[in-house]
């Protein structure tokens, strides 16, 4: 029997509560870059600038869901998925990243929210999904201390606005990419390098979820409030010494450095030591603010990475060993399709004790996908997400704390650095004429949801 037929995975096995969703970005999909006194965010400026983008591709129209939203929510209908996160844009609401409030970005959201609870679809809000108003990088953005007051106001004018409908919210999107990319690497906007830039940035974003999260509390008593990590799965390239310790190091910096302070642990500054540079820039009563106790907390998970150890890489000693270079299946972002990575990451997650809820906010994959005769045949796509779900199932039978899956994404849409070459959708978008096609993935998805 083909595993996409396959009668061994069913919804039920998950409990009646368990939430099904599927994810999106605003800046990844809406388009419409300046329509409606939006203001400019610092990917638009990035974009802009030649080189940064894979085929300097932009993002001025994406997937046009600025126009196209109801199209969009009609299909999220027709698929049966019961929830739906998205992203709002800081600068189309706030021009400025600061008061005043743009009206027509506030009317847009509106229209959106009432559409989803029309149509019986659950809102799920992330207020940051990496698209900083350039108006505030200009001045530091998130390496000047001011960015968490920035953001705790526009969090209370999100809440004031949208709080009497939507329940559930996700404060900030995976700070470890974020940071780490935008402001170390300068391979994502704002393009910034350096560690000092990384440290200031990591610190002020760490304090602005907590800051962002009781703003909300205290607006909307009610509310599930979480926020979400990318997290990864590491395994050192052998069983030598200096490789495991190497594993050690990468693994302390992108699953643990911003999860532990906001669980009231404080920065893993023992299991690596450059974090000590964080003393530079944390002021006496940071530590006790940076706790909070989340409804639940978002785990984003993808793939495993394998880790060497290497003097030549400074302050972690460590080198990842590509997909490529280990021989090993793939996705198109050359990303190793690994699914037991999913199991080892809620396994890891469930031994810290504050934890309440953990929800899988994102998993999915980006393969080469094609349209045939009006069809999508991403048999691939399917396989991941069913292989995917078989281990949350193992964990929930082991009575491991996961309480819900969202699939990234909903179309496929503009991939940050990699432009439109990634496609992780279920539903295809031909962005010539913006024309949708539900992939066999997605129908597979609504069978199942069914």
């Amino acid at each position: 029997m083909n595993k996409v037929e396959n009668s061994f995975l069913n919804k039920n096995q998950f409990g009646e509560d368990f939430l099904w969703g599927v994810s999106t970005a605003a800046f990844q999909i809406e388009g419409a870059h300046d329509a409606d006194g939006k203001g400019s965010s610092i990917w638009d400026v990035f974009t802009s600038q030649k080189g940064k983008i894979k085929n300097d591709h932009h993002a001025i129209t994406a997937c046009d869901f600025y126009n196209s939203y109801q199209t969009d929510i009609d299909l999220i209908r027709e698929l049966n998925i019961p929830n739906f996160r998205f992203s709002i844009s800081w600068p189309r609401i706030m021009p400025t990243g600061v008061h005043p409030v743009n009206q027509a970005g506030i009317d847009y959201y509106n229209k959106i929210i009432d559409s989803l609870l029309e149509s019986g679809i659950e809102p799920w809000i992330t207020l940051y999904h990496w698209d900083l108003p350039h108006a505030l990088e200009v001045k530091g953005g998130w390496t000047n201390r001011e960015s968490v007051t920035w953001f705790s106001d526009y969090a209370a004018v999100c809440a004031h606005y949208f709080g009497d409908r939507v329940k559930n919210w996700m404060v900030i999107n995976e700070p470890s990419v974020f940071t780490g990319a935008g402001y170390f690497l300068g391979i994502h906007a704002p393009g910034k390098k350096g560690i000092s830039n990384y440290l200031k940035a990591m610190h002020h974003v760490t304090l602005a979820t907590a800051k962002g999260a009781k703003v909300l509390r205290n607006a909307i008593p009610d509310a599930n409030i979480g926020t979400t990590f990318s997290c990864t799965h590491i395994e050192p390239a052998t069983q030598n010494a200096k490789d495991i310790e190497a594993a050690k190091r990468v693994d302390t910096l992108l699953n643990r450095t911003f999860i532990e302070p906001i669980l009231g642990l404080g920065y893993p500054q023992k299991d690596l030591p450059v974090l000590k540079k964080l003393n530079n820039y944390i002021l006496e009563d940071d530590l006790n603010n940076l706790d909070f106790h989340f409804d639940f907390i978002g785990l984003q998970c993808y793939t495993r990475e394998v880790v060497k150890s290497s003097l030549l890489i400074p302050y972690i000693g460590a080198e990842l060993v590509s997909a490529d270079k280990r021989n090993v299946i793939s996705t198109e972002m050359g990303w190793e399709v690994y699914p037991p990575a999913l199991y080892h990451v809620l396994k890891k997650f469930n031994e810290y004790k504050g934890i309440k809820k953990i929800i899988i906010t994102e998993n999915g994959a980006a393969f080469a996908d094609t349209v045939t005769n009006g069809k999508v045949f991403d048999i691939k796509r399917t396989h991941y997400i069913q292989d995917h779900l078989e281990q949350i199932l193992k964990a929930k039978e082991e009575g491991l704390n996961v309480e819900g899956y969202f699939v990234w994404s909903l179309t496929d849409n503009f991939e940050w650095a990699e432009g439109y070459n990634a496609r992780f959708g279920l539903i295809h978008v031909d962005f010539n004429t913006q024309k949708r096609t539900i992939k066999n993935s997605g129908l597979w998805f609504k069978d199942f949801l069914s």
